[in-house]
């Protein structure tokens, strides 16, 4: 059996709009194996984002505790939580967040620029995520010159730069046609198998979900039923 690396005990969350409380999250236990590529799937509103965004240390719980990667990180102050998010989590969004006025090389070296690594070695190491993703003949472009499954591409390379522990993945295919998201999602499941890399991916898409080692399904906050394997 492998490793925990996220562990989810007791978690709620609350948000509070001027008088009313939302629970979104209600009293959630999870774990995801080190290795593993998880699918999180449910409706609109069933609390999956907000999940993802607790696992990647973009928010924090209302009670409970989330540990990822041996780490408490709902106790860490805000300066080592973003540090700890810098060698720990890589993003992949929606619609990939690239900055328009850089190359994809440029934008790859992003999450590097808070790291100790020369300018050679940034570019190095972005040029090695290039090659992992099939882009390397594209370092030159700008976001405007590419496709939007190589858009996507680069972003999968600027969230695997910094090597991090788990890539967290936010409908990481929403905004793609069906053959290029399958090609995302492909590349993905090498990343998991070939690579190795834990990946948490939010989608509510069957089709996406059957690329994952394992899907669980989320209803109004709560995990609706045991990972499927």
């Amino acid at each position: 059996m492998s490793e925990a690396i996220v562990q989810l005990r007791g978690v709620s969350k609350t948000y509070t709009r001027g008088k009313q409380s939302v629970e979104v999250l209600k009293n959630l236990d999870l774990e995801v194996a080190k290795g593993d590529f998880l699918a999180l799937m449910g409706p609109s509103g069933s609390g999956k984002t907000t999940l993802l965004n607790l696992i990647g240390g973009l928010d924090q719980p209302t009670t409970g505790s989330v540990i990822v990667a041996g780490e408490n990180i709902e106790q860490l102050k805000s300066s080592r939580l973003a540090a700890w998010r810098g060698r720990h989590v890589g993003f992949v969004f929606q619609f990939y967040n690239l900055m328009p006025m850089l190359t994809a090389q440029k934008n790859v070296e992003l999450p590097l620029l808070l790291t100790k690594l020369s300018a050679s070695q940034r570019a190095e190491r972005a040029r090695i995520a290039l090659t992992v993703v099939g882009l390397a003949d594209r370092a030159s472009h700008k976001p405007n010159e590419l496709s939007g499954g190589q858009a996507q591409r680069v972003a999968i390379a600027r969230a695997l730069v910094a090597d991090p522990t788990i890539l967290v993945c936010d409908e990481p295919t929403g905004d793609l046609d069906r053959k290029t998201a399958d090609e995302i999602l492909g590349l993905l499941q090498t990343l998991n198998r070939q690579h190795g890399k834990t990946i948490i991916m939010v989608t509510h898409d069957p089709k996406a979900a059957e690329f994952a080692s394992h899907q669980v399904h989320m209803d109004k906050g709560a995990l609706a039923d045991a990972p499927v394997h």
